[in-house]
């Protein structure tokens, strides 16, 4: 089975580029019939951010990325944290010492730094000596007994027979051995490992089948080759997927507020949408290494734009798709998905949670989403009512790229607009007294005619018949009524506002 694994490290918010990890793997995972674990890889406690774990796995339970293993979904792999499996960590590096394959280093840091400093002054490239290499066991056992601190190394003067290197995304890898360093640790003095060992054991252990993570570590990719080779053991499937980058071009990083993904959900950004660029955030042409090798063919690349469901996303999937270059993130893009993915959810239909009662409960839910909200902006409005918000919503259609800028785009529709303001005076001022007058004393009048049933009533066809009476330009006799109404320069189709405003508030409006 195909069985995958997600493992950040609890060093602070979960951002944007963990998000997109976790949602590759999970749809690797769904699409391959597979499943997928969340570890928590903590062995360096030097960095450990108290409550990370938790804001991981909410940003994760926001995304609807639900792991099929890992905290709190207890399985046959755990325990999930890697400071729970030190013993198994320290028995893996005494395999390896015992091979031939590492060895143990009582250098201090001092002596490292010297012996570092000497090698570059006499033009090495090596960072070590490898001196702790030639102690005898008798040394070693002496120097144990004493309780000498002492870190275990791989010894990659010792060249296991691999595999060559390969990846889904990478295809043509050059051998990186010259540019490892010299002997690398794997075990730390603190008996922790580094991320080499515990990475090989943890993967190897729980049966991942298919590693993916970020491309800075394929650098690392013949250390961890040669790892397994000397516990001859096999490597899982390997693809390193580029870098996200910020606009500007950096890397990014959890130094930037602006790409952690809690910044995102208080925003309002819908789960959906934001998986959805972060999907086709780097997609470009297919690769010769297919990720199914059963395939028949390949999977069409969507467009940069597309709009896609989970299970679009799931069905549309391909690994090989992903192209070497590292991909700045652009806003525009998903304030346009995230906009159709809006439009997208207020035509669901489905069963009343309540009633059973088959009804629009995409849009229910996207009200009651934005609700607290809109409360909290018209905090002496009356009619800051889910039915109300849902009303906004419809008649917003296709100007809203995000649901909480409803309050920005139609604040008329909670509270009455302020025509004393600034803003608002100066577009007033552009409307001539004449022409003021005529139209608010033409529609006053016709509205006032209109029955008790106002949801019956063609409202559209009224204002151009009140238009045509006075023989004004759409433009400027729409302008008087939306000044009036709005206070706005421009916005929905007026007839829609004055439906959702009701007959009683709209004549109130309507008043010099």
């Amino acid at each position: 089975m195909v069985l995958l694994r997600f493992a950040p490290s609890p060093t602070g918010p979960l951002h944007l580029g963990g998000l997109r990890m976790a949602l590759y793997n999970h749809l690797f995972a769904k699409k391959h019939a597979g499943k997928w674990i969340l570890r928590i890889e903590d062995t360096d406690m030097s960095r450990f951010v108290p409550g990370s774990v938790d804001g991981i796995r909410k940003s994760l339970e926001w995304a609807g990325l639900n792991y099929d293993y890992g905290p709190g979904q207890e399985g046959p792999h755990g325990p999930y944290f890697q400071s729970e499996r030190l013993d198994l960590y320290k028995s893996y590096a005494g395999k390896l010492i015992e091979s031939g394959h590492a060895y143990r280093c009582f250098c201090s840091p001092d002596t490292l730094s010297e012996t570092k400093e000497k090698l570059a002054r006499a033009g090495s490239s090596a960072s070590y000596d490898r001196r702790c290499l030639h102690l005898t066991e008798e040394e070693v056992a002496r120097k144990t007994r004493a309780g000498e601190k002492f870190v275990v190394r791989f010894n990659n003067a010792v060249r296991p027979n691999r595999q060559p290197a390969s990846d889904l995304i990478f295809t043509k890898l050059k051998d990186a051995h010259a540019s490892l360093a010299t002997d690398p640790i794997l075990l730390k003095s603190d008996q922790f490992p580094t991320y080499h060992l515990a990475s090989i054991a943890d993967d190897h252990e729980m049966g991942i089948t298919h590693v993916m993570r970020g491309e800075e570590w394929l650098p690392s990719l013949p250390l961890h080759l040669d790892l397994y080779a000397s516990l001859n053991i096999p490597p899982p499937i390997f693809a390193h997927l580029p870098i996200l980058l910020n606009p500007d071009g950096s890397k990014m990083s959890k130094r930037h507020g602006d790409v952690q993904v809690i910044d995102f959900i208080k925003r309002g950004w819908e789960p959906e949408a934001v998986l959805n660029w972060l999907l086709l955030s780097g997609w470009g042409g297919h690769h010769s290494v297919p990720a199914d090798p059963n395939a028949s063919q390949k999977t069409p690349v969507p467009d940069s734009t597309q709009v896609l469901t989970m299970q679009e996303m799931i069905e549309k999937f391909d690994i090989t798709s992903l192209t070497h270059r590292n991909t700045i993130l652009e806003a525009a893009k998903l304030e346009y998905i995230n906009k159709h993915h809006i439009m997208r959810q207020t035509r669901e239909r489905g069963p009343d949670p309540k009633t059973g009662e088959i009804t629009n409960i995409g849009l229910r839910s996207l009200a009651e989403k934005v609700h607290g909200q809109v409360k909290e902006s018209f905090p002496t409005s009356q009619y800051t009512t889910i039915d109300m918000i849902e009303k906004a919503i419809m008649i917003l259609e296709g100007r809203l790229t995000n649901i909480y800028d409803i309050p920005l785009h139609a604040p008329y529709l909670f509270i009455d607009p302020d025509l004393t303001s600034d803003k608002s005076k100066k577009l007033r001022s552009k409307i001539p007294d004449a022409e003021y007058d005529a139209v608010l004393d033409e529609v006053h009048s016709k509205l006032e005619e209109v029955p008790e049933a106002w949801e019956d009533t063609d409202l559209l066809g009224l204002l151009h018949a009140s238009r045509d009476k006075l023989g004004m330009s759409t433009k400027n006799f729409m302008r008087v009524l939306r000044w009036k109404l709005t206070g706005m320069k421009d916005g929905p189709g007026l007839a829609d506002v004055m439906d959702v405003l009701g007959r009683e508030r709209t004549l109130a409006r309507l008043k010099k």
